[in-house]
């Protein structure tokens, strides 16, 4: 599965991760406050097409009310699962006690849940972390209260709040909630390789895994991740060529879906993730983070090709 990644998980990027073997994915998490107020940006993010299925749409919030009317905003949009993010470790989140501050009362993440199946029209799920810090490991209790709600699938990232996306993942807790709970477990943390995937779901027994941080640059790990774990393969890593080639169809797919202006801006970041591992491209990245326009970016990205003729 794909993560919804802040400022990334756009339909263009889902696409091309699709495209790639990518079989769920999530767009951006969505504030369900934000929601209710119809924003331009808000409505932009939850844009999608009908081969950008099946899809998960992530709420963020810790009132019940808000929660029940983005439900009932949300009921023409067509999604297969709903997620409320009790994971988010940042701080202006979890200082109003959003995201991965309702580790801190599980039972009134229990009722939030309990509205939201109420509500929803399709099953609803949480994501949550395996605590707030090293002293309050509680992922076991907080799946538990969340099973109590009828909630009808758990994601777990195997860090804890304090820990954000550093340090060690911790898989035994991982193990504990799926071995406690009789409903799908998806787990993420560091799924940044297909070694390290098939180390999440040996390590963990887990129903599936969800890839953040590992598809930045990278929608290749989608395929090569189903190589090894349904046939043992180790698939080939894309050649010079193949990162060229698709980048430039996701530069193309960002100026489409925003207009050449913002695409190529968007797409900047992008740039840096496809060449994290192409020798010689620095010059080329910091000229590609002054680009302006769409062809400016398509000869940075050309450019690249030369580099390895020259090489």
């Amino acid at each position: 599965m794909l993560a919804p990644l802040a400022g990334i998980s756009d339909l263009p990027f889902r696409r091309l991760n699709r495209s790639f073997g990518c079989r769920f994915a999530f767009p951006e998490m969505i504030s369900a406050r934000a929601l209710l107020f119809e924003s331009g940006q808000t409505l932009k993010m939850l844009t999608t097409a009908a081969d950008d299925r099946p899809l998960g749409l992530q709420l963020l919030g810790n009132d019940g009310d808000i929660l029940r009317q983005a439900l009932d905003a949300l009921r023409d949009y067509d999604f297969e699962i709903v997620n409320l993010n009790a994971a988010c470790p940042v701080d202006k989140v979890t200082r109003k006690a959003e995201g991965a501050g309702l580790l801190k009362d599980p039972r009134r993440l229990r009722d939030l849940l309990r509205t939201m199946v109420e509500h929803s029209p399709v099953p609803v799920t949480v994501k949550i972390r395996s605590g707030w810090d090293g002293t309050s490991v509680n992922a076991r209790e907080v799946a538990l209260h969340a099973r109590d709600a009828g909630i009808e699938g758990l994601f777990i990232h195997g860090r804890t709040r304090e820990q954000k996306y550093a340090g060690e993942v911790d898989y035994g807790v991982i193990r504990s909630v799926k071995e406690a709970l009789d409903i799908p477990v998806i787990a993420s943390g560091d799924a940044l390789s297909p070694q390290l995937i098939k180390k999440m779901f040996e390590n963990t027994g887990c129903d599936g895994v969800i890839i953040a941080r590992g598809a930045l640059g990278n929608p290749w790990i989608f395929r090569e991740a189903e190589a090894l774990l349904t046939k043992g393969e180790i698939f080939p890593r894309p050649d010079r060529r193949e990162i060229t080639d698709t980048m430039v169809v996701h530069l193309a797919m960002c100026c489409n879906f925003y207009g050449e202006a913002t695409g190529v801006v968007l797409f900047r970041k992008f740039f840096a993730w496809y060449t994290r591992s192409l020798r010689g491209a620095r010059p080329l990245r910091e000229k590609a983070f002054r680009a302006g326009t769409k062809e400016e970016m398509l000869a940075n990205i050309r450019a690249l090709d030369t580099l390895e003729a020259a090489g």
